[in-house]
């Protein structure tokens, strides 16, 4: 027992730092509804897994050698176990003055970070922090240069690890852009907010007043597409969190590990016979069509309020997970607009990172056309989603459900690597729609005959006569057209056989970068 008053020592030490911010801190942090950091990591992860780093961190007040007082880092770091996974957590403690730069103590969330690269370990960021002070200012004596996320291991991080960032408070600055430095980010309702700076900043730089609920609302943060998800509670953000990370592998050096799956992969759905309406100005859900074609209730959407022309999100195949895309007709009619392509090109990235194999239900009537989507800049969006499409390795197939046209119709296929397109017998597609290329083209014609809407009614006529997707078929310009109820068993079959195409590309490194 040589070193008991050590030991003692130590034990009142990791007390002093489990009080946080003190009993006022925490009961403001109850209050506003909202848990404190550790009650967060408990709720999170795995029961008695949680290894804490840098616990005794802080600032301590001495009277000669007796220790009088001491506040403790508002960022708590560890590696710990979710669903039997080893991550690294950095989570932000707003009951010690907010969570503010100010307060940390050995940039000890750069060191979280630097230790989920370097271990090749998932991260995960609460954030309830709200970034610099000018308090700083005036306790080191002297302004500094800003340094910037990039003077960490974000960017490394995003390309070797799942990274996914939960925002639990009013965050701004740096742990802002930290929200957005991540696969898959999170925020909950109500209880949240997020944005480049808070009121008082910008009362005195643009000279209005707004409440920080409105400026950073999830309305705002899901809209312009910062926040992916929005959790009606913390409990179900941490239970995202664990959906999220599921489908996903400990880093880019393994293949995500397949579930065992009670949905038979030979399941034939009768209902998709009829899910496409033969009026093509008719809508459907495509919800219902990841439904009945991927393992039971095994989609998650990532992304719902964003770019809603294109759905995308994760789900299983055989117990296999793949990323999943469809086209959104009740949404601009299915139609790539800057958002949309954004989010694509975003969730692409994801899957190519991540060796997921890419299965995509294409109903792409275009890019969206207008006066607003010239001004937001479309054909530059598109032009980027174009290169990301050729640029991926990952296995893909395209089942063409009901229409592709022009360029966007064209990120449907892609050239190289494991790759397949097949259609359903309601399929239909050209480099533009009849109904809008007939003027352009037969425009003499049509003005030359006595009766100009009749001559165009006849050469749309003439023109659908040879639409058909069989006449494609027999050119071999599309591979097979198969019975819409077929289409499980055949998509399980495709992902089946791609794992060994995804394991010998284990060793090589994706061309694309992911950038968030």
């Amino acid at each position: 027992m040589v070193w008991q008053p050590e030991i003692e020592e130590l034990k009142y030490r990791e007390s002093l730092a489990e009080q946080m911010g003190g009993k006022e801190g925490v009961e403001r942090q109850h209050t506003a509804g909202k848990f404190t950091v550790r009650e967060r990591i408990a709720k999170l992860v795995d029961p008695g897994t949680f290894q804490e780093i840098g616990k005794l961190a802080g600032s301590a007040r001495y009277e000669g050698d007796k220790l009088v007082g001491f506040t403790p880092s508002n960022t708590v770091i560890g590696i710990c176990e979710i669903e039997g996974r080893k991550v690294v957590l950095s989570g932000g403690d707003f009951t010690v003055r907010g969570g503010a730069a100010d307060a940390a103590v050995g940039n000890k969330s750069a060191y979280a970070e630097k230790t989920a690269l370097e271990w090749k370990l998932p991260y995960i960021r609460l954030l309830d922090a709200t970034g610099g002070s000018v308090r700083t200012f005036e306790q080191i004596g002297r302004t500094y240069i800003p340094g910037g996320p990039g003077a960490n291991h974000a960017p490394l991080l995003l390309n070797t690890v799942p990274v996914v960032s939960i925002v639990l408070g009013s965050v701004a600055g740096l742990p802002a852009v930290q929200a957005c430095l991540a696969h898959f980010n999170i925020m909950v309702k109500k209880t949240t907010q997020v944005f480049v700076a808070g009121p008082p900043v910008v009362k005195a730089a643009l000279g209005y007043d707004i409440p920080k609920e409105e400026l950073g609302s999830e309305e705002v943060a899901v809209n312009s597409g910062v926040i992916d998800n929005v959790a009606e509670s913390e409990d179900e953000a941490f239970n995202l969190v664990r959906r999220f990370l599921s489908y996903l592998p400990r880093n880019i050096d393994e293949i995500p590990q397949r579930t065992k799956s009670s949905d038979d992969p030979h399941r034939r759905e009768e209902k998709l016979l009829s899910v496409i309406p033969r009026d093509k100005k008719k809508g459907y859900n495509p919800y219902q069509i990841l439904k009945w074609v991927m393992d039971q209730d095994s989609f998650f959407e990532i992304t719902p309020g964003y770019g809603r022309s294109r759905v995308t999100g994760l789900a299983r195949l055989d117990g296999y997970p793949v990323g999943v895309m469809i086209n959104n007709p009740m949404f601009l009619g299915g139609s790539m607009d800057v958002t949309a392509g954004n989010k694509v090109i975003r969730f692409l990235m994801l899957c190519d990172t991540f060796n997921l194999p890419i299965v995509y239900f294409a109903d792409e009537p275009g890019f969206m056309v207008g006066l607003e989507a010239e001004k937001q800049g479309t054909l530059r969006v598109g032009a980027r989603a174009s290169c990301v499409t050729a640029l991926t390795r990952m296995p893909w197939i395209s089942i063409v459900i009901r229409q592709l046209y022009g360029v966007a119709g064209g990120l449907s296929f892609r050239s190289g690597g494991m790759f397949r397109r097949i259609a359903w017998p309601s399929a239909n597609w050209g480099s533009m729609h009849i109904e809008g290329g007939t003027m352009a083209a037969y425009r003499r014609e049509i003005s030359a005959a006595p009766d100009p809407e009749a001559k165009r009614v006849e050469i749309e006529r003439r023109l659908q006569a040879i639409a058909s997707p069989y006449r494609t078929a027999e050119a071999f310009n599309i591979e097979d057209i198969i019975d819409p109820r077929d289409t499980r068993p055949f998509l399980c079959d495709f992902i089946a056989t791609a794992q060994s195409v995804i394991e010998s590309q284990m060793g090589e490194r994706s061309t694309l970068i992911y950038l968030p």
